[in-house]
């Protein structure tokens, strides 16, 4: 029977298996590929091959496929526990501890002082790129050339695709894309309850929280902490939609929490228009709108090495966003505001007043009255146009302004120029903690932060708020995307339902290739119109 490629797909749910597929076995009587040694190198770092997205059994010294004789002097020292037996083509002839079919290898292999099985076995393959001792079927050592000799015709032997496009690539492009998946996982191991996940998102999670095996159950907070505590594992909650006490109650329980929160890229639409995410951010160690503690996209900027490779991706990915004009819903249309000749022009970008964004990173701004009256006192003499928060403009979210209260401070109010344009357009971006002063750094404008968003205090902006203390890494704009849209969120892509990378991510946004508008969003959308209404006759009412 032919062997699978090394170099494959995990079975993601819902999936069909063919448009997941990163690889096809070449016909019998195609020649294998010739294989080099980068690529080798790169899988062996990638920690990609064989059923990778697999459970990770730990503290097992001597690997065995049933069926493999060992000698029992290679068992010297070693308990019955610490022998992992992977199913094989017979029975096992010792004892030891049974390892479910479907393991990471990598996981398996990587502590163990010795591996029994076959040379094309794709234990003995991994077991190779680990340094790891392999010993066949006649108790002899086998050969680490030998094994590498057939790792290569192994990986020449299929043809590769990319699942999005079903364009032919070759086995480096495969193996990044592999790659990006085992991070995609592994980001979601030990997670083994979902709570606050809004009803109409859960489809969408279950891709994004997906950690090889299966996906988390959704409960409410008790029952979701009950059952963390129980299986010695991780709850993902959706902050603003569970009790304010439960990180709390877990961190007493010894129970981790996973933060999950919508992403910088994340569909076309509002998700206060109920239009499911493209892009989360799951966060272990707190959240990046929280300027008050440490969160894991912080302590990534503050620490990571970025590698030239990473950045260079960062710059493709940063120019194919400007120049597609991709923000974070999507796409812009509308009709660009007149701008004053020969005046400093400033713009002002409002914000959700109750987002949780706006009350952990706000640094004390008390809304967007208070916020639009410190970026007069900080530009006297400027033209300064006011853009409402899309989720306050439709009607959705707290944060209204009257036109009048605004011109109090500004010289105009924009709700429909494209954002994008606008801001370079104008000499000067004003944000409090908004997405839209990082957007504005990536097109390489001048930003001012009266709060303490994720962009801040790394050499990028000009911040009026205290630093943290925990930043003050000089930064190049690269590495700020490198790190905020690259390694931090995860991305499905709306098309195939696979996890994708932001490329992928930014292309489809850019073609408007995004899920349906479903009958949910339609009815939010008309409540929305219906608020905005009621909220304008109001005003209207009392002058």
């Amino acid at each position: 029977m032919a062997l699978p490629p090394f170099l494959r797909s995990p079975p993601f749910p819902g999936i069909a298996p063919m448009t997941a597929a990163v690889s096809v076995p070449l016909s019998g009587d195609a020649a294998a590929r010739l294989v080099d040694d980068a690529v080798i190198a790169m899988i062996a770092q990638a920690r990609v091959g064989g059923d990778f997205w697999g459970q990770q059994p730990h503290d097992v010294r001597v690997v065995v496929r049933a069926g493999v004789p060992v000698d029992g002097k290679a068992l010297q020292g070693v308990m019955p526990q610490e022998i992992g037996i992977v199913p094989g083509d017979a029975v096992a002839a010792l004892a030891g501890r049974s390892i479910p079919a479907g393991c990471d290898p990598w996981a398996l292999v990587k502590d163990a002082r010795a591996v029994h099985a076959g040379a094309d076995d794709e234990l003995a393959l991994v077991a190779g790129l680990l340094d790891v001792p392999v010993f066949g079927h006649d108790g002899a050592r086998i050969d680490p050339a030998r094994l590498h000799s057939a790792l290569r015709q192994r990986i020449g032997a299929a043809a590769y695709r990319d699942p999005f496009t079903g364009a032919p690539i070759d086995a480096a492009q495969a193996i990044a894309q592999l790659a990006d998946w085992r991070r995609h996982l592994d980001g979601n191991r030990g997670i083994v309850a979902a709570s606050g996940m809004a009803f109409w998102k859960r489809e969408a999670m279950r891709h994004f929280l997906w950690d090889g095996t299966r996906a988390p159950p959704f409960l409410s907070p008790a029952p979701g902490l009950r059952r963390a505590r129980q299986e010695r594992g991780a709850l993902a909650i959706w902050p603003s939609r569970v009790p304010v006490t439960l990180p709390q109650e877990a961190a007493e329980q010894g129970v981790p929490v996973a933060r999950v929160e919508d992403g910088f890229l994340r569909s076309r639409g509002l998700g206060a228009a109920l239009h499911p995410p493209g892009s989360v951010v799951v966060d272990r160690s707190g959240i990046y709108y929280n300027a008050r503690a440490a969160n894991d996209l912080e302590m990534l900027l503050a620490t990571h090495d970025f590698p030239p490779a990473l950045v260079e991706r960062a710059r493709r990915l940063r120019t194919r966003i400007c120049a597609t004009g991709v923000t974070k819903y999507g796409p812009e249309a509308g009709r660009m505001i007149g701008l004053p000749q020969g005046r400093r022009t400033v713009l002002a970008v409002g914000q959700v007043e109750d987002d949780l964004s706006v009350r952990l990173g706000g640094t004390g701004v008390d809304g967007n009255l208070d916020f639009l009256a410190r970026v007069r006192r900080a530009e006297p003499d400027a033209w300064i146009v006011y853009r409402p928060h899309p989720d306050v403009q439709a009607g959705h979210r707290k944060g209204h302004l009257p036109d009048a209260a605004v011109l109090a401070h500004a010289d105009a109010v924009d709700t429909g120029a494209p954002l994008m344009e606008l801001v370079q357009a104008v000499d000067e971006v004003h944000v409090l903690s908004s997405l839209t002063g990082f957007e504005a750094l990536m097109r390489g404008r001048s930003v001012t932060v009266h709060g303490m968003p994720f962009y801040a205090g790394w050499g990028l902006t000009r911040d009026l708020a205290r630093s943290t203390g925990r930043r003050g890494r000089q930064l190049s704009v690269d590495q700020l995307v490198a790190g905020a849209l690259i390694l931090y969120p995860r991305y499905i892509d709306p098309v195939t339902q696979l996890p994708c990378g932001p490329e992928v991510m930014v292309d489809r946004m850019a073609s408007g290739s995004t899920p349906p508008v479903t009958w949910l969003i339609r009815l939010r959308m008309l409540q929305g119109k219906l608020r905005r209404f009621m909220t304008l006759s109001a005003e209207f009412l009392h002058g």
